[in-house]
């Protein structure tokens, strides 16, 4: 059974997935939501633990809960740890990359000044010290996402005063897999009304 992950067409807690499959090779389709009749045939079809996305058909199985599916690819795709006490280390980078990316996923539906701010201000100096190491996990991955947002939106003198991390992400964006992952269709744009009003319209 081919991978095939469904979300709409935009980033939110679809990109991560996205990012991490483009990082282990694997190759992927993509099904959209753009209709509120497309979610509720979904919803009925017993795929959705949760009645939630992004959903992740892979391997026979129906998962969903994009931490559940980034640490399912880890383990798969060895991007965890050689044992428990390096995959608990992972564990901790990884949520720590998901508590700083998530002013960048509140940005689209609230005040993007105030989030910015907060980004710039609080959520740089708490995590960027912590994160001037060199290794590759699903930590990374989660880290790359961060940063992609970092230098989008703050710019990449946001990470001057971290110049371990600046350089570590710019050996992140160019790895084959990333740097291909980053020009191509699997890599979404920047969230836009059109993007907010179709996840309004379908999944509220």
């Amino acid at each position: 059974m081919a991978t095939k992950l469904t979300y709409v067409n935009g980033r939110g807690r679809g990109e991560l997935i996205r990012i991490i499959l483009a990082g282990v090779g694997l190759e992927y389709t993509e099904e959209y939501l753009t209709t509120k009749e497309q979610w509720e045939e979904l919803k009925k079809s017993g795929k959705l633990l949760y009645n939630q996305v992004p959903l992740l058909e892979i391997d026979g199985l129906e998962l969903v809960q994009t931490g559940a599916i980034a640490r399912y690819l880890a383990r798969k795709y060895n991007m965890y740890g050689s044992n428990d006490q390096e995959a608990v280390k992972v564990d901790m980078y990884y949520e720590g990359s998901r508590d700083f990316y998530s002013v960048f996923i509140a940005m689209v539906f609230t005040d993007e000044n105030e989030c910015l701010k907060k980004a710039k201000e609080v959520m740089v100096p708490k995590y960027f010290p912590v994160y001037e190491k060199d290794s590759i996990s699903i930590a990374d991955l989660g880290l790359l996402e961060c940063l992609l947002a970092v230098e989008e939106f703050l710019g990449m003198e946001s990470m001057d005063s971290y110049p371990i991390l600046k350089e570590y992400y710019q050996k992140l964006k160019a790895l084959d897999r990333i740097s291909t992952f980053l020009k191509g269709p699997h890599r979404k744009m920047r969230n836009t009304e059109e993007y907010v009003a179709t996840v309004r319209k379908v999944l509220h």
